[in-house]
């Protein structure tokens, strides 16, 4: 089990701090999906849904970016 989950409602990493998804969530997030790229994005798609009620000062592009931009 990952300490890399996001604590809610700055939306940062639990394991390291850092903005969630941090590059350790990343990685485990491709290795958890890495058959199923579209249910990644379905699941990144809902997390982005709630931080950007939680975080509507953060420009939405930049939102778009941390949680799908590094998909494939």
């Amino acid at each position: 089990m990952t300490n890399h989950l996001p604590i809610t409602p700055a939306w940062i990493c639990g394991g390291c701090g850092a903005d969630w998804p941090c590059h350790t969530r990343h990685r485990e997030l491709r290795a958890e999906y890495d058959l199923a790229p579209v249910s990644l994005a379905l699941y990144l798609a809902a997390q982005l849904v709630d931080a950007a009620q939680d975080l509507a000062h953060v420009p939405a592009g930049d939102l778009h970016h941390r949680f799908l931009g590094w998909t494939r």
